[in-house]
């Protein structure tokens, strides 16, 4: 069982600093362009995005400066509230209340406390064998049929995304990497940078050369020039970063590409569901950029790939 407290490595430090740095440039661009364009949407969306990073990049360095606890409660917290605005979307019948109940007070704090005692066995089976098998039998027990595999297999796919999927953040710190021990952090502080990052990326790439729509069905907002230019972006920024992991450049290059890639696939995919119910956004939780799964989308489907990945090729 790993520690519950190491202290945070000074490499982390000069991170959050640059970030820091990044933001306050961009606190001061957002002022310039308000001044000219007061009235402009985007110019305020901008601007709440920037103002809602702030908060972001506070809450992330608090939860990292307490290591493995402060991990596990931020996204404890995170998986939270990614759930609640999946099941508010879904949820339609009161069959299905139970299962509903389940995942929020059986399922998400069983599998943060296995990543907290470090118990891998139950960590990977909880939801993806136990859950897929029980969560149909407490709907079934409703006595409603009326769409009863749609139903579950909903129910089942929100706890695989937001639960299980999430929870392999914080599961990084668990990881016995010959060469790097305490310093687990700064994987975590990796993922999460550079795939948030690719996100960005895109979103700039976008806003000032994208004009052909990738995906228009899925996510009418997404061009090529800003899926592209975004992803490599964010991939030269995972090799300039390769000192804060147990990587070679050109590994931690492969990974970011790899992970960028399957963040920019899982955001397509939850537009695509939010889509199919008539919403624009998954909720109002951080201003400027809509629900806590709008922002996590993309971490949800990076995260289980670049934690067996890592836990494959490096650990002993």
């Amino acid at each position: 069982m790993q520690p519950f407290y190491k202290p945070l490595p000074i490499d982390a430090g000069y991170i959050f600093l640059g970030i820091l740095l990044v933001l306050i440039l961009a606190n001061l661009v957002g002022g310039w362009l308000k001044k000219r364009h007061p009235h402009s949407y985007s110019v305020n969306n901008l601007n709440a995005r920037i103002r809602s990073w702030w908060v972001m990049v506070v809450l992330l360095l608090l939860a990292f400066w307490f290591d493995r606890v402060g991990a596990i409660i931020l996204f404890l917290g995170v998986s939270f509230a990614a759930l609640r605005e999946f099941m508010t979307l879904i949820y339609r019948r009161r069959g299905d209340h139970n299962a509903v109940a389940l995942c929020f007070y059986g399922l998400l704090p069983l599998q943060y406390y296995f990543v907290l005692i470090d118990w891998y066995g139950m960590f990977s089976v909880l939801i993806p064998v136990y859950a897929f098998l029980i969560l149909p039998i407490i709907t079934g027990f409703s006595g409603d049929t009326e769409q009863l595999f749609e139903r579950t297999a909903k129910i089942q796919w929100g706890a695989m995304v937001t639960i299980f999927c999430l929870s392999h953040i914080p599961a990084l710190m668990n990881l016995n990497i010959v060469g790097f021990e305490d310093r687990n952090i700064l994987l975590l502080i990796f993922l999460v940078l550079v795939v948030q990052a690719s996100d960005v990326f895109q979103f700039i790439w976008g806003k000032t050369l994208g004009k052909r729509k990738i995906m228009p069905a899925l996510s009418p907002n997404k061009t090529v020039v800003g899926t592209v230019g975004g992803i490599m972006s964010a991939t030269v920024l995972a090799t300039s970063l390769y000192w804060l992991t147990p990587f070679t450049p050109f590994q931690a290059a492969l990974i970011g590409l790899l992970i960028c890639v399957m963040g920019f696939l899982g955001g397509l995919v939850m537009s695509g569901i939010k889509r199919s119910y008539g919403v624009k956004d998954w909720g109002r939780m951080i201003d400027g950029h809509g629900g806590m799964l709008d922002r996590v989308d993309s971490l949800c489907f990076a995260a289980p790939i670049f934690f067996h990945v890592v836990r494959y090729f490096w650990v002993m």
